[in-house]
């Protein structure tokens, strides 16, 4: 290391990350002819050929297009070999944990954990994933380059150029892992860099940049930061110098400025404001709100998972304040809450919603029941609130997946279900409710569905098994005698008789929760359709009894509340995943949709990484939705003459 370039602080004791940062920094200076690692990687795949014989299966049918298909397994682009500019081995393709690595934990430089319920998206589908424009004099990228149109690559090189700027534009390219703009002359790079979470590697060597941009903490899996050959400030060059990149990229995270504020979600109504009107001035009119929020356990709220989040706006003391305000805004009917610790709801939120005229019911993952006093107080549940003034619980159910698989007869002789179903804990709280003043009964089911996108089956079968035993449940709630009225007022007041129910469904139905599961699954399919066929794609081959036999069915004519306003972009917001799998579901038979909480703005989510953040405390947003109640036609006789405008009220 005695030839090091000066400025290196060769003089000083070398730590190992610096050195490391020195070699690769004489590495890229030997790179700076026209296209050097496409013609290396060219080189070395010519060597290759010629030296070795390739093994290849006899059975396998090549494509009629005579290109090769990479197989389900290898999506991910960096395994692709059909590159006409194969890319050459960078320290992410190296690295043990690639393009195969669990979707559980997003940093590929962190170790997995026991769990992370949250789906991956995979970069497009390309034939090729590295581009190597190094060395060619560019002197400018347009802003309306078609180089931002390449989503696909993960491989860009731009080295050894006379780039003086590089466009905002860049974050388009949300899959590179490697970006070399090293031998340019930047003075600084965009801050819309830090949309690019998944690089690794981001080579700034030789530059003029002498400040960063703090929206560059966002790159929480970045190994190298190549910083060498700049008038950087001594601060943050010494940083790298002494504890790597994580160091400076942590620092820049915390440090970052808090940008502004989305603008407030705006109600969607589904209804017109003729028919809110005339609603408003009916007496028979009842309504009721539903909120479905999975708060994020603070027991998953971990830099591993989201790296990309300022560490006091990961913290629970900073979330659960912005948590609280949320769901107490809205003032919601009932609040269904997912991955809510003992802990949470025993000392925070029962404490604060009491005020609010809430009471709660709180069950945790069966997990529980196996650990001592002071760890099961970090075990996650599912929480449900009701207004205490409005309705009067009636009853309460636990549904234990895993127990009441077991307990089906036709699922016993199924190795499947044991080495696929029983091992997971995931639960839903069921709750049958009465309006203390209309008697109208409402059933709400809050529910958590298994995460991992390899066990699709195992969420299927826990979607089938929920709404089998909420028809049970509702079979016997509608056989409960109608309450009568509890004050002279209600006996007084001009309302219907209490209605009856011939059967669980009429009552009025709503299941909520974190389905992990996208409209394109067999869960949503299912859920909304009231079927599956018993070979759905879905159920993997595996075999689960009656529901690969007959395929499951419900009868609850179940909508997803948000479809009823044109549907919402997304319910989960990461780095990884963009998309929808939070939904509150309701029997469409008696409940109708009157509006429900907009999407966050599009224009605050295209300069945001990811949730949380330092605005929204959970991965996933809230969602609240407002329904009115169809009249039952099942109903006592009324002492006084009923008009026939109430059957057809709606």
């Amino acid at each position: 290391m005695g030839q090091a370039s000066p400025g290196s602080a060769a003089s000083q004791v070398i730590t190992p990350h610096w050195q490391q940062q020195l070699l690769k920094c004489e590495m890229i200076r030997s790179s700076r002819l026209p296209h050097h690692r496409a013609r290396a990687s060219a080189m070395a795949s010519r060597t290759v050929t010629k030296s070795a014989i390739p093994i290849t299966n006899p059975n396998h049918v090549k494509p009629t297009n005579g290109t090769d298909v990479p197989d389900a397994t290898s999506k991910d682009g960096g395994a692709s070999t059909a590159s006409s500019t194969p890319a050459p081995t960078t320290a992410s393709e190296s690295s043990p944990v690639s393009a195969n690595s669990a979707p559980n934990h997003p940093s590929a430089t962190v170790a997995p954990i026991s769990e992370a319920p949250r789906p991956t998206a995979e970069p497009p589908e390309n034939t090729w994933n590295s581009l190597d424009m190094g060395g060619v004099n560019l002197k400018t990228i347009p802003h309306n380059s078609g180089l931002f149109t390449f989503m696909f690559l993960i491989n860009l090189y731009l080295n050894h150029n006379s780039l003086t700027a590089v466009p905002p534009e860049i974050s388009k390219l949300r899959h590179l892992e490697l970006l070399d703009l090293s031998g340019n002359a930047l003075t600084t790079v965009p801050p819309e860099m830090g949309m690019l979470t998944q690089l690794k590697e981001l080579y700034l060597f030789d530059n003029q940049i002498v400040i960063l941009p703090p929206e560059l903490g966002s790159l929480h899996q970045l190994q190298t930061l190549g910083i060498e050959g700049n008038p950087l400030d001594a601060t943050l060059k010494g940083m790298v110098q002494k504890d790597g990149t994580p160091a400076l990229i942590s620092y820049l995270r915390d440090t970052c400025p808090m940008p502004p504020p989305p603008p407030q979600r705006v109600w969607k109504n589904v209804i017109s404001p003729a028919e809110r009107d005339a609603l408003a001035n009916d007496p028979h009119t009842e309504t009721f709100s539903v909120l479905c929020y999975n708060i994020l356990c603070e027991k998953y709220a971990t830099e591993k998972l989201y790296g990309y989040t300022p560490s006091w706006a990961l913290s629970w003391d900073y979330r659960k304040e912005l948590i609280l305000t949320e769901v107490m805004a809205y003032d919601a009917d009932f609040l269904c809450l997912q991955e809510v610790d003992i802990a949470q709801y025993e000392d925070y939120f029962v404490k604060h919603l009491q005020g609010q005229d809430y009471e709660g019911i709180y069950y945790p993952k069966s997990r529980y029941k196996t650990m001592s006093d002071i760890e099961r107080r970090q075990v996650d549940g599912c929480a449900t609130f009701y207004k205490a003034s409005k309705y009067q619980l009636v009853e309460r159910q636990l549904i234990e997946f895993s127990t009441v698989a077991m307990q089906r007869p036709d699922f016993k002789k199924t190795d499947d279900m044991f080495n696929r179903v029983l091992g997971k804990d995931h639960i839903a709280v069921t709750c049958l409710f009465e309006n203390k003043k209309t008697g109208t009964r409402v059933i709400v089911a809050n529910a958590h569905i298994h995460w991992d996108p390899n066990f699709r089956d195992v969420k299927l079968v826990q979607a089938a098994l929920l709404v089998e035993e909420i028809e049970t449940i509702a079979a016997y709630f509608s056989k409960l005698p109608p309450r009568p009225p509890i004050s002279l007022d209600d006996q007084l007041g001009p309302s219907r008789p209490p209605p009856m129910y011939s059967d669980g469904s009429k009552i009025p139905t709503i299941i909520c929760g974190d389905f992990n599961s996208i409209p394109s699954s067999g869960v949503w399919e299912f859920l909304s359709t009231g079927s599956v066929p018993p070979d759905h794609p879905d159920f993997m081959s595996h075999l689960y009894g009656r529901y690969t036999t007959e395929g499951p069915k419900h009868r609850l004519s179940l909508k997803s509340a948000y479809a009823a306003a044109g549907d919402i972009s997304l319910t989960n917001y990461t780095p990884r995943f963009q998309g929808v799998i939070d939904y509150i579901w309701y029997s469409a038979g008696n409940l109708s949709v009157n509006a429900v909480l907009g999407e966050v703005d599009k224009g605050y989510l295209e300069k945001v990484v990811g949730f949380p953040n330092v605005h929204f405390p959970s991965d996933h947003v809230c969602l609240v939705s407002e329904f009115r109640v169809k009249p039952v036609r099942d109903t006592l006789p009324s002492s006084s003459t009923t008009s026939t405008t109430n059957g057809t009220h709606s």
